[in-house]
């Protein structure tokens, strides 16, 4: 049990013997030094309901209230907040049980089957920082769901259908016959612009890129095969990116629009039968009484068109059907751009009204907002195109080598690149990863690489920091007692016992920033605490409990990193 679990049981106990059985405890962690460590704020709550005198139900409260061996002293503070001090004896054996944990002290969890879905990027164009966010918070919520305990399925649903590769195809064939095709196919961007200049420009083209379509649907054998040359040039691409950017997506976690359409037809016969489809301008439509049009009426959504060809909502509800039937998920995480949210709340309503997710399995739009510009405007190259994801990646190592090379001139070669890798794309991502995904954020390239301030560098300097001391401590005693009696390490040593509950957080609301901002803090209290609590020259018992503490604090960072798909160096 966390400390947060265990003080919010324990205080909603003493509120049920102080006459408040219902009410909440309203726990959480102490704003300032001065109040604790821990506030228990329910209460006020509980004294309104009650019509009572919340500073007299607060010291009945304290009086029922069972925290031997967990907090020294407790205080009732202003009308009826009460300030919890957990006891230094407490934490030390904390903090020695969570060192001698793999896991950290982090208890196991009952396991969920946990699909989350990222980055699907369109195949047969080149990723761009537009799959950015998606990736990079997929990835981190994948890993921290993983890592405490969950049965979790990654899953890239990529665009690998449509009318678009019936195009791609017919471009193909006619450039082959020119005898450049696998020039062209080596650089995506270019081949899908003229492919569609071409198909602009040519009724002959695009009726021939049409036919390739009908062929592509009904299972045409040598189209296929076409076909799955963009895609695999495609996915290869995506690959390099995923391994550039440390995002754990592999070939086996792909499964694209394609796998799903022959359950199409299938779906429109089953909405059917369910009662929900409307015939409307020759198009299978629900009408969902739950969205309203600015005439109020019910909103309509089009699962087959009136050409009898389908579109991405009729697929994205046969992976839902997929994943019920097949996968049996528990809970399914969909990490899309927060400008989607109607579309999956209608898809997630019509899974639920045709029975294809029942209402024990969770579906969840994981939204997020915008990469800007110093403009304020979406992410864009000086000239205003697209900005491709795998060029950025390259130029962060660029300018991260650049402030390697002028800091440390002398380092080989082979590890100024190393740090480079570390530095540069851990910056890319933190800077994204720190804050709330709801947020639209300002790209500055300054801000992120800086070895100040909530930063990724900042953070990989610490935790090289922490290792420096190891090193010039030689003999470590790893098995020492921790004893903790100054401020500093007290606070450093409650402020590591909150990593389960941090994860926790970042588990159920999918806020990977929970784990940035408290990775930060950590940090913060290390960088105090080796200021005020030399390490290195004191001795004894001393000496190895800070060596502990320091121990503790290299592992939640190290781990705290890699959960968020960030590199840690043992020396910078």
């Amino acid at each position: 049990m966390t400390i947060h679990q265990l003080i919010n049981e324990r205080v909603q106990a003493a509120l049920a013997a102080a006459g408040a059985p219902d009410a909440p405890a309203v726990v959480q962690p102490a704003s300032k030094p001065e109040f604790g460590d821990y506030q228990a704020n329910g209460v006020m709550g509980a004294a309104k309901a009650l019509k009572t005198n919340p500073r007299a139900l607060a010291e009945k409260v304290v009086a029922a209230l069972d925290l031997a061996g967990i907090a020294d002293k407790v205080e009732i503070a202003g009308p009826g907040f009460i300030n919890i001090h957990l006891a230094p004896e407490y934490l030390a054996r904390r903090s020695e049980a969570a060192l001698k944990d793999d896991k950290l002290g982090i208890a196991p969890v009952k396991p969920l089957r946990v699909m989350v879905e990222y980055s699907s990027p369109n195949l047969a164009k080149e990723m761009h920082v537009g799959h950015l966010r998606s990736s990079i918070i997929g990835d981190a919520l994948a890993r921290v769901m993983e890592y405490v305990g969950h049965d979790v399925v990654r899953a890239n649903h990529v665009g690998d259908w449509g009318t678009q590769f019936g195009m791609l195809v017919a471009y193909l064939v006619e450039t082959s016959h020119a005898g450049d095709a696998d020039l062209q196919l080596s650089d995506l961007e270019t081949f899908y612009r003229n492919a569609k200049i071409r198909f602009d420009e040519s009724e002959d083209f695009a009726n021939r890129a049409r036919d390739y379509v009908v062929k592509l649907q009904g299972g045409d054998e040598e189209v296929l095969k076409l076909w799955r040359r963009f895609v695999d040039v495609s996915l290869k691409h995506c690959e390099d990116v995923y391994e550039k950017l440390n995002v754990g997506l592999k070939r086996e976690h792909v499964r694209g629009e394609s796998s799903y359409n022959d359950d199409l037809p299938v779906i429109v016969r089953e909405l059917r039968a369910a009662g929900l489809l409307t015939e409307s301008d020759g198009a299978q439509v629900v009408f969902l009484e739950e969205f309203r049009t600015q005439e109020d009426q019910p909103m309509g959504v089009i699962v087959q068109k009136k050409d009898g060809g389908f579109i991405y909502t009729t697929t994205d509800i046969g992976a839902v059907r997929y994943r019920h039937r097949e996968l049996k998920l528990d809970r399914v995480i969909y990490v899309v751009d927060a400008r989607q949210s109607q579309h999956f709340a209608q898809m997630f309503t019509i899974c639920r009204k045709a029975g294809f997710a029942p209402e024990g399995m969770s579906l969840e739009h994981v939204g997020f907002g915008v990469m800007m510009g110093d403009d304020g405007k979406p992410f864009k190259t000086r000239s205003g195109g697209t900005v491709k994801l795998i060029e950025l990646l390259h130029e962060a190592e660029e300018r991260a080598y650049a402030l390697v090379s002028e800091k440390n001139p002398d380092l080989p070669e082979a590890q100024k690149h190393e740090i480079a890798n570390a530095v540069g794309i851990g910056a890319v991502k933190y800077a994204d990863l720190s804050k709330n995904r709801m947020s639209d954020y300002i790209f500055n390239w300054d801000t992120m690489l800086a070895f100040e301030g909530n930063t990724a560098p900042y953070l990989q300097y610490a935790y090289t920091r922490v290792q420096s001391v190891f090193r010039k401590a030689e003999d470590y005693d790893a098995s020492a007692k921790i004893v903790i009696t100054e401020p500093a390490e007290k606070q450093l040593a409650a402020a590591l016992a909150q990593f389960e509950d941090t994860l926790n957080a970042v588990v159920e609301g999918c806020y990977p920033h929970y784990l940035s901002q408290y990775l930060y803090h950590i940090a913060t209290l290390f960088s105090r605490f080796y200021e005020a609590c030399p390490i290195l020259k004191s001795e004894g018992e001393v000496r190895a409990s800070r060596l502990q503490l320091a121990a503790l604090t290299a592992r939640t960072l190290r781990t705290g990193l890699d959960l968020l798909g960030i590199k840690v160096l043992e020396s910078m």
